[in-house]
């Protein structure tokens, strides 16, 4: 039977050590919280793979902004899933659009396909896509392992609705995994109505850029 489980966003080395003392189940590392997340460094990467034993998952996004890339950005992007797959990283998380908000098929599939066998994650760029439907099926037909979204809210409590609704055109087909401001203060709230799934917050609760520990704790205790 399928359990809930926990991914910690993680923007410098403490946070993932945190993350993976206090019970985390996956991280994902990134860089520039003000800006959503980040590709990090592969210093930092480097030092966090030698460290965990938990999976770690590597955020490709060369800015912030808008989901949408020009050749040479993706072209980084391109280049930083190689780096990253030479340090041992268990999986990528990115996501491109068209301008009309639409999933841009031919990068991510390129992305995909060169990330391959690592599981990939299309990121937050879901929650601008102009069509939840048509959306999800492009992002499945990309090839992608999982979707993490706030359901188009700002944060996961104002988009419960569109999660659930999200979750059950799925069909089990990808794994839906709610992330936006969830915390262990309205977690319970999405379990009430979600199949169980990945859940992803950075756990942070005061004014630094680290994850808190105890947060951690708590938001396992409701998995």
């Amino acid at each position: 039977m399928k359990k809930n489980q926990l991914e910690i966003a993680c923007f410098n080395y403490e946070s993932a050590i945190i993350a993976q003392e206090s019970g985390a189940d996956r991280i994902e590392l990134c860089d520039n919280m003000q800006l959503g997340g980040t590709t990090p460094n592969t210093v930092l990467a480097a030092r966090v793979r030698e460290k965990l034993s938990i999976k770690m998952h590597v955020i490709i996004r060369p800015r912030g902004g808008d989901f949408v890339y020009n050749d040479e950005e993706f072209i980084e992007m391109k280049q930083d899933i190689k780096s990253f797959k030479k340090l041992g990283v268990d999986g990528f998380v990115f996501g491109i659009l068209n301008s009309d908000g639409s999933v841009n098929k031919k990068q991510n599939q390129e992305l995909v396909h060169l990330a391959s066998p690592l599981s990939c994650t299309f990121h937050r760029a879901f929650d601008v896509v102009d069509s939840i439907e048509k959306g999800l099926d492009d992002v499945i037909e990309c090839g992608f392992q999982t979707i993490l979204t706030s359901g188009r809210g700002k944060n996961v409590e104002e988009g419960i609705d569109d999660l659930i609704q999200i979750q059950k055109l799925a069909k089990n087909r990808i794994e839906i995994m709610p992330g936006g401001g969830l915390r262990s203060s309205n977690i319970k709230l999405l379990q009430e109505k979600l199949e169980p799934t990945f859940y992803h917050s950075s756990a942070i609760t005061n004014n630094t850029q680290t994850a808190n520990p105890e947060e951690i704790k708590e938001l396992r205790n409701f998995l």
